[in-house]
């Protein structure tokens, strides 16, 4: 059976004409993506929060590490059930007002979860599991809508960067949240945290849906730029609805979505960088502060520095990624390079089981973070793979199965940790997928290329 129907189709550097190039043009794409970058940065400093604060809240209300465990997985459950309604609904009602009101949503979630310090006891556990897991469940659409909107705004030439670019907001995001989340609760008490995250999500939603539009309608986006992005190969258009025709995924194309084997290879890439990510977001604060012992300033700050590495690994494997392409290499090689490399560099997190001075441990951390930074190439790739008939359905899946993570990584950490009063058998977790990465990308993953639906 032929389900690849024109699949000779490869994601190519293309430029744009002589005529369009010699015309002055804006750069409104870039600001969009600073919008994208500083919205996805609030989405990172939203999901920190629960890690910073985890000890005092674990102090204040009860909770041991396996109900902690079970809170923050809370999130992955309702995140990934959400993924594929998520990705339908950017498709049935276009990116800037599905991210709008999911931001909106999320931030009120914030809010809500900064109350949680007056309810009993008793209650904690069960308010705590719902609020986070609605945290998740609106937060759903808002990775898809970052990989639709910088398909529609960025050439192909240009799309490793922007990708590699708001996706490193995760790293600015604890780089800069988590030093004054640790002040926070350390001065004021850990409901100031989400209460802050909470009212700037809100006012940057309304910002967003005031002024946010798509490519073909942005008033600021002239001609020559809009001609520009067109020509190498944006989706300008994937939220106009006059210019789309309506598809009804059959029973044969939603296998194809779920089996076919590059597809796959790439949801399991991205389930495991995930791994890393969940790592980091949940339970690296507290291996910092227990297993090390350091304050939670302290613990704020040294957790700043491999976030900042991530954030400079991140720009490095997406520019490299779109340099090897735009010289003419291959898609495969231009995207699984930086991936296979980078996650050869993070999965030597696990030598942090062989020293004890902080510093070391902070460096060598910073240097998996590096590593992950580069590998976090998987949103361009999914861009370039995706079905042009569905891509927001692609991307819900991609991130779905990924952020299985999100429900795994905080679950076995916390029994690891449990059972063994120690951290050292869950950073061999997280190598483990690391090389688990390595192989797909070497081996599952084929040829990146434009699939299409079979018929």
């Amino acid at each position: 059976m032929n389900i690849i129907k024109g699949s000779s189709e490869t994601p190519t550097a293309t430029f744009p004409s002589e005529t369009v190039s010699s015309e002055r043009r804006t750069m409104i794409r870039y600001f969009v993506l600073a919008f994208l970058f500083t919205i996805t940065a609030i989405n990172y400093g939203d999901r920190a929060t629960l890690g910073i604060a985890r000890s005092s809240i674990s102090h204040d209300l009860g909770l041991s590490p396996v109900s902690m465990g079970y809170i923050f997985s809370a999130f992955g459950w309702a995140y990934v059930l959400n993924q594929v309604p998520g990705g339908w609904l950017l498709d049935r009602y276009g990116s800037i007002r599905v991210y709008g009101v999911s931001l909106f949503a999320w931030s009120l979630c914030t809010l809500a979860i900064s109350g949680a310090g007056y309810v009993p006891q008793t209650l904690a556990f069960p308010v705590l599991f719902l609020l986070w897991a609605g945290l998740g469940l609106v937060e759903a659409p808002a990775f898809p809508a970052n990989s639709r909107i910088t398909s529609s705004w960025f050439p192909i030439g240009e799309r490793g960067l922007a990708t590699s670019i708001f996706n490193s907001a995760q790293y600015v995001a604890v780089a800069f949240f988590a030093p004054l989340m640790g002040w926070v609760t350390q001065r004021l008490g850990w409901e100031y945290i989400f209460a802050m995250m909470g009212l700037l999500g809100v006012l940057l939603a309304v910002l967003w849906l005031v002024t946010m539009r798509p490519p073909a309608q942005h008033p600021s986006v002239s001609a020559a730029e809009l001609a520009y992005i067109r020509e190498g190969g944006a989706l300008v258009d994937i939220d106009d609805k006059s210019k789309q025709t309506k598809h009804r995924l059959n029973r044969k194309q939603i296998q194809f979505m779920l089996t076919d084997r590059t597809l796959l290879g790439v949801y399991g890439g991205q389930y495991c960088i995930n791994v890393i990510l969940y790592f980091f977001l949940t339970w690296f604060p507290s291996y910092l502060h227990q297993a090390r012992g350091l304050s939670l300033t302290q613990t704020g700050f040294a957790a700043s520095v491999p976030a900042l590495c991530g954030l400079f690994g991140a720009i490095v494997g997406g520019a490299l990624s779109d340099r090897l392409l735009r010289s003419g290499r291959s898609a495969s090689f231009a995207r699984k390079t930086p991936f296979i490399v980078g996650m050869g560099l993070a999965s030597t997190l696990c030598l942090c089981n062989f020293v004890q001075s902080p510093l070391l441990i902070v460096a060598i951390m910073s240097l998996a973070f590096f590593g992950k930074g580069v590998a976090a190439i998987g949103w361009a790739v999914i861009s370039d793979i995706a079905p042009k008939e569905v891509p927001g359905l692609a991307a819900g899946i991609f991130n779905g199965i990924g952020n299985v993570a999100g429900i795994v990584t905080p679950i076995a950490v916390g029994y690891i940790v449990s059972l063994t009063a120690s951290y050292d058998g869950a950073l061999l977790f997280v190598a483990v997928h690391c090389l688990a990465a390595i192989l797909l990308y070497l081996f599952v993953v084929g040829k990146i290329r434009r699939l299409a639906l079979p018929v």
